[in-house]
């Protein structure tokens, strides 16, 4: 009751003043002479009209919001919020005549607070709205909402990263924020907008979600969800979508020509992984990359003339002719044209036919055939006197070294050339040879011939220390005119060669057969108590942490990665090289390049795959060589595992200058083999010099080693000196021993006269090529005996030439002192790993696991720009048979073992870290390397970069 009382004394009130407001404005009228026409909407029966409504807000943090309400006409408005009228002193008024009516406007607005909405508790959103009057009544407007505006932080869902094939279809699903009003939802790639209106490939109409229809490779990159609303921003998680390529084969090259020039060789095509080339972690090309096939190069075949023929009858001319053809046989695939005169003519007459009025026998003849008889003769009369003075010399020379017990029975031995001579039986009390109170067994003979230069130590016995010297009886000795003496051992009075099949690819008269010399029966048989050569070893106990295993001095190694070994549990792992007479078969041209290494046991299972490291003495070029890996079956047969070119998925080949650096799943027995395609092969041997002293006091033995350039062959080369008491005389050198079928020559130079003289016939040796280009590791070495004039003397110095006939030509300078006590020792092989073969755990290894960790979670993973695995292992020089990596599970992890491998105690991080460096990829990847190895000084060289 006493609202109604209220509202109709309001009402009483409105009208009031309504009246007296019309009564005023009448007078005024009134007075200016104006009279108000009788159609105007104030008239009794207008209500209120809304000009303005309030509108729904959003409260921003703490500022309060303005809601206002305009009506015409109106004698009042106010507001009422959730049902209840707002105070009379909230609302700010305004009024205004509308000029072209003539009525009032009314204008009003309140402000709301974030308090008040926030105390409100009712069951639907904080609400306003309008009431206006008029004489007539009232009208309403429509409620306007206020709401508190905010946006949360965590997106319902993220966009996830995503590697799809191109010309695939990618989904990005995003769903923003919980927030008041609902956020909008836009997206970016690499931080710019996209927009759809440029690309209709991409859509992002459908529920917030991005959906691109056809991925392409710029479709690659960062994508990021962002939601906006009138509070703030929201951005998700960068979702790195990857569109990668797998590697298509490329047409077929055109077949190379044949290898050879003439004889059995090979042709070979390649094809690249570049239709298209594998991106952004696509899978590598399956297949090979080059195919090989055989060929038959049809050998050149030079001319040779057909018999003469018949003479022709006698000519006017008085002279008779014949003929004979190139046709026995013809030159063929490029040989040589015949040589000489296809045609030759006589005079028939014997001189009694008269040509131009003169008798035939005053006509100078045309060819000078009696000129050519004068010089022969004369040549041959030349020759007989030269032959008698060098008997002469001879017998002279044999009479004056009569002290050696030699007698030259042969006068013609150095007239020759390569003739033969022998060595009467040995007198008593000889000072030539080493054990002369020994009586000679009139029985035994045996016939040398050959190089004076010997395969290994066994050989050198023969010439100094062994007794087996004394019971020669005729030693068979061949010589040069040059003073070039060829000494060896064999069943046979005449040094042949026995020629294996196949030919070299530039001529098949070069000979890379291994000769009967070699065949070390007739020592085994006669030399028992010299025992054979043992096969070198290490091992140690390795678990899943892995380790490094090291044959000390040697060049060989093997790296067993983290978690290759199961977990829980550990092996004994051993490698041995053996240094014994290879048990590989070769082929053809084939050469042995480094040591047989076994590692085992054979049957452990390896998780990923070990890296061993071999030792080779070639030096690397495609051009001219063709490496090839090969295993040791368990029935003990040797098979042709891959070529270094080959592109495979099962081993993994890195040629460095001086070793190669294998990756395995097996263990095995493996070894290193040559082919040369060319003349240009050059295989490093390694020369060095070593002396001792002989039994006989005044006597100096020299010997020079031309061994295969790898630490195995010299190790063994340094223990048998150590063992016959040699001493190191010179720092070895290198020399490069082309495979052109040229022998090598070594000499004795700059003797000091009246101090030293050398043996008769051991000045200058020369060595077969044959027999040092298929060494295979076994040392080889050429024996020189010096005697001093007096004891006094005690210094030698000379020069000792190594060189190639048509190649390399090096010289070692000697300079030493005969006496043990006064000589200078030459330290050579001091490696810090010697004693410590094997290391287990972390500290086997330059990476840190940690960091190690961290990089392959790096590059591991595609990235849009290209920055991964493969760009590592650029960046490292692996830059072929990618394929192999990208069938690991983790490529980066098998990159950095082999690199670990490849330099295994380098001292610092060096290329790796200048890899990274220059990837752009190092900031905050390897810090960990200065927290966890603060105080290793391996890893000063990290500190000092930043890693």
């Amino acid at each position: 009751m006493e609202a109604r009382f209220g509202l109709s004394l309001l009402r009483l009130t409105l009208l009031i003043i309504l009246r007296f407001g019309k009564a005023e404005a009448a007078q005024k009228g009134s007075n200016n002479g104006e009279v108000l026409p009788e159609s105007l909407p104030s008239a009794p029966g207008t209500l209120p009209h809304f000009l303005m409504e309030p509108e729904d807000a959003y409260i921003i943090k703490s500022n309060p919001i303005h809601l206002r309400c305009r009506a015409m006409p109106a004698m009042q408005i106010f507001f009422k919020c959730n049902g209840e009228w707002v105070h009379q002193n909230e609302h700010v008024s305004e009024e205004s005549v509308d000029e072209a009516t003539g009525l009032k406007i009314r204008e009003v607005y309140i402000n709301v607070t974030r308090q008040q909405v926030e105390d409100f508790h009712g069951s639907e959103d904080y609400w306003c709205q309008c009431v206006a009057w008029s004489n007539l009544g009232t009208s309403k407007s429509r409620r306007a909402f206020v709401r508190i505006a905010y946006l949360r932080k965590n997106f319902e869902q993220d966009p996830k990263g995503k590697e799809v094939l191109i010309d695939t279809m990618i989904v990005l699903h995003c769903r923003p924020p919980e927030g008041i009003p609902t956020a909008e939802v836009e997206w970016l790639k690499n931080e710019e907008p996209i927009d759809t209106l440029m690309d209709e490939n991409i859509d992002t109409r459908a529920s917030h979600n991005l959906i691109i229809r056809q991925a392409r490779l710029s479709d690659s990159g960062n994508y990021t969800c962002l939601a906006t609303n009138i509070v703030a921003k929201r951005r998700s998680t960068s979702a790195t979508v990857v569109v990668f390529v797998h590697g298509g084969w490329s047409s077929w090259a055109e077949w190379s020509p044949c290898n050879v020039r003439c004889g059995k060789g090979f042709q070979k095509r390649s094809r690249t992984c570049t239709n298209p080339a594998p991106l952004n972690g696509g899978t590598f090309c399956d297949g090979p990359s080059v195919q090989k096939i055989t060929c038959n190069a049809l050998c050149p075949v030079d001319g040779n003339w057909d018999v003469w023929s018949e003479w022709s009858v006698c000519s006017p001319e008085c002279e008779q002719q014949r003929d004979r053809k190139c046709t026995a046989p013809a030159p063929t695939n490029g040989g040589k044209p015949c040589e000489g005169l296809s045609q030759e003519s006589e005079n028939c007459t014997e001189g009694l036919c008269i040509q131009e009025k003169k008798p035939l026998h005053e006509i100078r003849p045309q060819s000078a055939e009696n000129a050519s008889d004068i010089a022969l003769y004369s040549g041959l009369g030349a020759a007989i006197i030269a032959v008698a003075v060098l008997v002469v010399g001879i017998t002279l020379y044999r009479r004056s070294q009569s002290e050696y017990g030699v007698d030259v029975i042969d006068s013609s031995a150095l007239t020759g050339g390569f003739q033969t001579f022998n060595f009467k039986t040995v007198r008593q009390g000889n000072s030539l040879l080493l054990n002369s109170s020994l009586q000679p067994d009139l029985t035994v003979s045996r016939t040398y011939s050959g190089p004076i230069c010997f395969q290994d130590p066994m050989d050198k016995d023969l010439m100094t220390e062994s007794s087996i010297f004394n019971p020669l009886t005729d030693i068979k000795v061949k010589v040069q005119s040059s003073f070039m003496v060829s000494l060896g051992v064999t069943e046979r009075p005449d040094f042949q060669g026995k020629t294996i099949s196949g030919s070299f690819p530039h001529g098949n008269n070069r000979c890379f057969g291994t000769l009967h010399s070699r065949n070390k029966l007739p020592y085994i048989q006669n030399l028992s108590s010299i025992s054979s050569k043992p096969e070198m070893r290490v091992s140690g106990h390795f678990g899943h942490q892995g380790g490094r295993l090291v044959m000390p001095s040697t060049g060989v190694s093997l790296l067993i990665p983290h978690k290759a070994i199961a977990e829980d549990n550990s092996w004994e792992i051993f490698l041995t090289v053996n240094q014994g007479e290879p048990s590989l078969p070769l082929e053809g041209a084939e050469v042995l390049l480094g040591p047989e290494v076994t590692c085992g046991p054979l049957d452990i299972t390896l998780s990923t795959p070990v890296a061993l490291t071999i030792p080779h003495c070639a030096e690397v070029s495609c051009e001219h060589w063709n490496i090839r890996l090969k295993r040791k079956s368990q029935q003990g047969k040797w098979e042709e595992i891959m070529s270094t070119d080959d592109e495979t998925t099962s081993f993994y080949c890195l040629l460095d200058p001086f070793s190669c650096h294998i990756l395995l799943d097996s263990f095995g027995t493996y070894a290193l083999v040559g082919e040369p395609l060319t003349d240009c092969a050059v295989k490093e041997l390694k020369v060095a010099v070593f002396g001792c002293m002989s039994c006989n006091s005044l006597d100096y033995n020299l010997r020079v080693y031309c061994i295969d350039n790898t630490p195995c062959a010299f190790q063994e080369v340094l223990s048998n000196e150590r063992h016959q008491g040699g001493q190191l005389l010179e720092e070895p050198k290198l020399l490069h021993f082309k495979g052109n079928t040229f022998s090598i020559q070594i000499s004795v130079l700059d003797i000091p006269p009246f101090l030293w003289r050398i043996k008769p016939f051991t000045a200058c040796q020369e060595v077969p090529f044959s027999r040092v280009w298929c060494s295979n590791q076994q040392p080889l070495h050429c024996a020189f005996s010096l005697e001093r004039y007096t004891p006094a003397t005690t210094q030698l110095s000379c020069k000792i030439c190594v060189r190639q006939v048509k190649g390399h030509e090096l010289i070692l300078q000697v300079q030493t002192s005969i006496l043990e006590n006064e000589r200078e020792t030459i330290a050579f092989f001091a490696p810090e790993d010697s004693n410590f073969p094997a290391h287990n755990g972390p500290k086997a290894f330059k990476i840190p696991h940690s960091i190690r960790q961290r990089i392959c979670a790096t590059f591991d993973t595609p990235n849009s720009k290209g920055k991964d695995w493969q760009l590592l292992a650029q960046k490292l020089s692996i830059n072929r048979n990618l394929s192999y990596f990208a069938t690991k599970t983790s490529p980066s992890a098998v990159i950095l073992d082999l690199w670990e491998a490849r330099y295994p105690f380098d001292g610092n991080l060096d290329s790796l870290a200048c890899a990274l460096e220059e990837i752009g990829r190092t900031q905050n990847k390897l810090s960990l390397v200065t927290e966890t190895h603060a105080e290793d000084p391996d890893f000063s060289y990290s500190r000092q970069n930043g890693l």
